[in-house]
């Protein structure tokens, strides 16, 4: 589904990405980890075209994305920090989207359910909470149908209640075979949610495998430990 070629990418005299390969299959469900400023979000945008690599190339479904636009109508995307214009209102917002998107937003009711979002319709971004704010980002994110979905850090000041909608939505998605890489902070929520890690390191990949076999690597019987012990031994 994607295949990404010796990536390299600096910003200024810092070296982001230092020679990534990685290969993501039709239907895997991913986690990208890495202690902040290790490349992940970098990498993401290089995936969808926001950010130009120094070298290196990105593949979608067997073609590369350099020069290209129309594969990212394939891709859902959950930015870490949504900056929505704060003089629109959530329903002008999701109008706007829909309108750029130009295509079907199949969930837009039933997620402005399960959100609870109808009483902040009307209202404008600027009014609003910054937990409500990710709901909004996330119902942005879900309401196409898309095979794709990069979602980076979509736990962000959620609460129970809607970490628990997140985490259906998720698992739904990867009953519909669909190919979704996340970004997390949180152990918990990313052992719950999948198998298989990547682990980025100044710029360069640590670790890709499943969560048991880190956890047998490292010598440590829980996750978080696990991920703490590359950091102490690296």
């Amino acid at each position: 589904m994607i295949k990404i070629e010796q990536l390299y990418k600096k910003f200024g005299h810092n070296s982001v990405l230092r020679g990534i390969d990685l290969d993501i299959s039709e239907g895997s469900v991913l986690a990208l980890l890495g202690p902040n400023g290790s490349g992940k979000t970098t990498l993401t945008k290089c995936i969808l075209g926001m950010v130009f690599p120094d070298s290196g190339q990105v593949y979608f479904k067997g073609q590369s994305i350099e020069k290209q636009w129309e594969y990212r109508n394939q891709i859902d995307y959950l930015p870490q920090i949504a900056n929505f214009p704060n003089n629109l209102t959530v329903q002008e917002l999701i109008k706007m989207i829909k309108d750029l998107r130009n295509c079907k937003a199949i969930k837009e009711q039933e997620l402005i359910e399960v959100f609870k979002l109808h009483p902040f319709l009307n209202k404008k971004l600027n009014k609003l909470s910054g937990g409500t704010k990710q709901k909004v980002n996330l119902l942005l994110t879900f309401m196409f149908d898309s095979p794709v979905l990069i979602l980076d850090e979509p736990t962000t000041g959620l609460d129970p209640s809607a970490l628990i909608v997140l985490k259906k939505l998720i698992n739904d998605a990867k009953s519909a075979n669909k190919t979704i890489l996340i970004t997390s902070h949180i152990m918990s929520f990313v052992e719950e949610i999948t198998e298989e890690i990547i682990y980025i390191l100044e710029g360069r990949i640590y670790f890709r495998g499943r969560i048991a076999v880190l956890k047998e690597t490292t010598k440590q019987s829980d996750f978080e430990h696990a991920i703490a012990s590359i950091l102490t031994n690296y």
